[in-house]
């Protein structure tokens, strides 16, 4: 399975147990629904591999404990102390109205009530302190932040962004 096709759900943090245990950082706001995994897919050299859960259960508020299946001592748990995890995409819950996950309105348009279409969004800048859409007009590229108070609504049938921009937003690029 290629990245692309997954999200990222965390990183193995550290050891847990002299028997392999590690507790995995859970990077979501609901880690209950995590908490029954039969597997999940760990970056090594840059593959993603997959490993089968023996055990696992909540620690703290957004830690997994994990007992992997071929991991049974410290040495073992040793080598993937800090790899990523992913899980394929399909897990992720299916969210209605306004919510949306980052990776599925690349290819949107966004579309201002008042000047239409804006553009296509080719990704989302979320190290900044607010998100932003990156959006490409003709070779030119738009920084529109990902504020609730612009966003109209996500037509998904349409692959469109309907926003209400300030007046000068897009004005300043173009």
């Amino acid at each position: 399975m290629r990245k692309e096709e997954c999200f990222y759900l965390g990183k193995i943090a550290k050891k847990f147990s002299f028997k392999g245990e590690v507790l995995v950082y859970l990077d979501t706001d609901e880690p209950e629904l995590y908490e029954e995994l039969e597997s999940v897919l760990v970056e090594l050299n840059q593959n993603l591999v997959p490993f089968f859960i023996e055990s696992s259960s909540l620690h703290k508020d957004s830690f997994l404990r994990v007992q992997f299946e071929d991991i049974h001592n410290e040495e073992d748990a040793d080598r993937i102390i800090g790899c990523e995890i992913y899980l394929p995409l399909s897990f992720l819950p299916k969210l209605e109205g306004n919510k949306f996950y980052y990776h599925e309105v690349i290819g949107f348009e966004i579309e201002d009530q008042r000047l239409g279409v804006v553009g296509k969004i080719v990704s989302i800048n979320d190290s900044t302190a607010q998100p932003l859409f990156e959006v490409l007009n003709d070779g030119v590229e738009l920084l529109i932040p990902m504020i609730d108070q612009f966003l109209v609504t996500i037509d998904r049938e349409n692959k469109k962004v309907l926003m209400s921009l300030p007046e000068g937003l897009v004005e300043m690029y173009l």
